[in-house]
Formats: C-alpha cells, structure tokens, sequence
C-alpha cells in the first residue's frame, strides 16, 4: 500500500495510491495505528494523481540521520566502521516533497547529494526491542540527505551542514508493504547514476537502529529515521535534477537551484 500526502485546491489529504488515482483517506494514516496491515477507513473521493500536487508525505517532527552506517561508504571515506550508530538529527523546517526545489545557501561551496532509504514511524516509540521494532514502522520512503560539505569540516558536526531549510526532501510516498533488508537503492544526478547499491550492505539494519535510537529519544508518529548513504556521493549544482530510486518504493526527484 503506498500512503500519499497531496494538497488538492490548496488543501492537504492523505490518501492511496492506486496505478493513477489517489483514493483520499478520512484523517490521518497515523491515528489509531495499529501496526502493519491496519485498516484505514476511505473517505469515498477520489483523484487523478496528475491533478494533484505531492506533498511531503509525513511531518516529522525530527528526521533522525546516521553517518557512515554503509560498509561502501565508510570504506569510501577511509574511514573505521562505528561501534555503535552514529546518529545525528535535521530538523523538520529541512522538509520538502517531491518535485521541489533544493535551494543551496549562498555562501555553499559544495553541496552533496546523499540518496537514502527512510523508515517512517508509525507510533510513539520508546525503549523498543529489535525483535518488536516492525510493529513500530508505518513503512518506507526515499530521503536525500543533502548535506553542506565545508560547513560539516568547519564546524566539527553536522548541524548546520545538514540542517539548511530544503536539505531534507522526502517522498514520493510511504510504501506499507516493503521490506528493507535487501532494497536496491539508486541515486542520479541529471539522469547519470552516481549511487548504487542494496540495503543488506547496511552497517546497522532496520531494527537494530529503532531499537537503539528509541532507546536515547522517543520516536514520535510521523518521524524518519534516514538509514545512511552508500559510496558515491558527490556534489550538485544549480540546474541539476537529483533523483533517489530505492526498488519497490519509487523515485524522488527534486531540482537544485541557487539561492535568490
């Protein structure tokens, strides 16, 4: 089941995807989550996807990010697998949908694109076991982890590299019925594919990183957890289209454009 947030004359729904229609769903998929497979109850109006405009299909209220958590890309950077998962976070104000605009600040002197596969939350999550964690997950969604590359050396962490507004796009929807173990996961800059690889090079898989990181702060319905980057990143400029493909999810295409 792929779960859509869409604005339809100016006003937000949820709804299903369906081949090419969206099927509008009364509230939200969040309320009185039960797990996968819950019911979710129609509203009875239904829409062309291409009359409608997507939207971020969640509002995080924090998107929790993890750094070097691909066996590719650690030995990529030269750099030594963590011991534990190197956790980081971006705030919601970085969120856009697909088919919007990253905009690079001013000052940016290299500005990367990290293609990632995004766990949603379902429910308020805390203290969570690994073995109880998929209870816990609405589904899976496509993120690009944008990130600033000489503000992340200057500053010594990843606040302000990661945290621009725009550097969070998410979508195009949530796919319910996936599992995350071995996804193909793709990212092209102006259609030329830069990033491939699948989730099972993952350091840290799914589960694990619910269970750790509920276990340092609660989880609220709506948030995502940004699972890392493979090798392959690399920088964007203004006129360039970036597009993370994960298998069985979809594709999330956003421009680049410079600062006004």
């Amino acid at each position: 089941m792929r779960i859509v947030r869409f604005a339809i004359r100016g006003k937000p729904k949820y709804g299903i995807v369906e081949g090419d229609i969206i099927r509008s769903l009364r509230g939200s998929p969040f309320t009185g989550f039960a797990g996968p497979g819950s019911s979710r109850k129609l509203d009875g109006s239904s829409y062309q996807l291409a009359e409608v405009r997507l939207l971020p299909p969640c509002l995080p209220s924090k998107i929790v990010g993890l750094g070097l958590n691909y066996r590719s890309h650690a030995k990529e950077t030269k750099l030594s697998v963590p011991a534990v998962p190197l956790i980081f976070l971006k705030p919601s104000t970085a969120v856009i949908g697909p088919g919007d605009e990253i905009v690079l600040p001013r000052f940016s002197r290299r500005v990367d694109y990290e293609g990632e596969l995004g766990v949603v939350i379902g429910k308020k999550t805390k203290n969570v076991l690994k073995d109880e964690a998929r209870d816990y997950v609405l589904g899976y969604t496509c993120v690009n982890d944008v990130s600033e590359r000489h503000a992340q050396r200057e500053d010594g962490q990843w606040t302000r590299a990661k945290g621009f507004d725009t550097f969070a796009p998410i979508g195009p929807w949530i796919e319910t019925e996936v599992e995350p173990d071995n996804l193909k996961i793709e990212t092209y800059l102006n259609k030329e594919l830069r990033q491939s690889t699948y989730t099972a090079d993952l350091i840290f898989g799914v589960y694990d990183l619910i269970s750790f990181i509920s276990g340092v702060m609660t989880l609220l319905p709506g948030d995502i957890i940004s699972t890392g980057t493979p090798s392959g990143i690399g920088p964007m400029n203004p006129g360039d289209v970036v597009e993370v493909t994960i298998d069985k999810i979809g594709t999330l295409r956003n421009f680049v454009v410079g600062q006004k």
